[in-house]
C-alpha cells in the first residue's frame, strides 16, 4: 500500500475528484483500512492501493470541489460524492483508492473490503460513479442527500 498522491488523471475535466477506473472506499479508522489492504492482497486484487489519512482526504480531494458548484450545481454526480467523502472524512474516516486492474472484479473488491468495516465505497467508471456499498442510517446525516444512494430510505 502506498500513500495517496492526487494527479490529474483523477479528475474529470473540471477539475473536481473522479478516478476513473478506481475504487475509493472509506473506513471508521486507519486499522480497519490496512486490514482491508491485506483482504485485498489475500483476494489476489491486481491494482494498486492508496492510502488516504482523513486530513490528506480534507486537503487533497475535498479541495477539488472547489466552487465548481457556482454559480450553479454540478449536472453530474461528482461534486455530491466529494461532498460525501468530505462528510466522512470530517469524522476521522480513512480512505482506500484502489485501482481496479483487467481482471478485478468490484464484487470480490466489496467481499474483501466491506467484513473489514468499509463504510462506503465508490467505483468511478466512465460516465457513472457506481456505490458499491451504502452508508447504513448509524453512520450520521449526510450534508447531501439528493440525487444520491443516501437519499434512499
Amino acid at each position: 500500500m502506498k500513500p495517496f498522491v492526487l494527479d490529474s488523471s483523477m479528475t474529470n475535466m473540471g477539475g473536481i475528484f473522479y478516478p476513473t477506473g478506481q475504487v475509493f472506499a472509506l473506513f471508521p479508522d486507519e486499522d480497519c483500512t490496512r486490514q482491508a489492504a491485506l483482504a485485498l492482497q489475500a483476494a489476489s486484487h491486481q491494482g494498486d492501493i492508496a492510502y488516504a489519512s482523513p486530513e490528506v482526504i480534507l486537503q487533497e480531494i475535498v479541495h477539488t470541489l472547489g466552487t465548481a458548484d457556482a454559480p450553479l450545481p454540478s449536472v453530474g454526480a461528482e461534486g455530491d460524492m466529494v461532498r460525501r467523502i468530505a462528510d466522512l472524512a470530517g469524522t476521522g474516516h480513512h480512505g482506500l483508492l484502489i485501482a481496479m486492474a483487467d481482471k478485478d472484479e468490484a464484487d470480490r473488491v466489496v467481499n474483501a473490503i466491506a467484513p473489514e468495516g468499509a463504510v462506503t465505497a465508490f467505483y468511478y467508471r466512465t460516465f457513472i460513479i457506481e456505490d458499491l456499498i451504502s452508508q447504513p442510517a448509524s453512520v450520521g446525516q449526510q450534508s447531501v442527500v439528493v440525487g444520491t444512494h443516501a437519499a434512499e430510505g
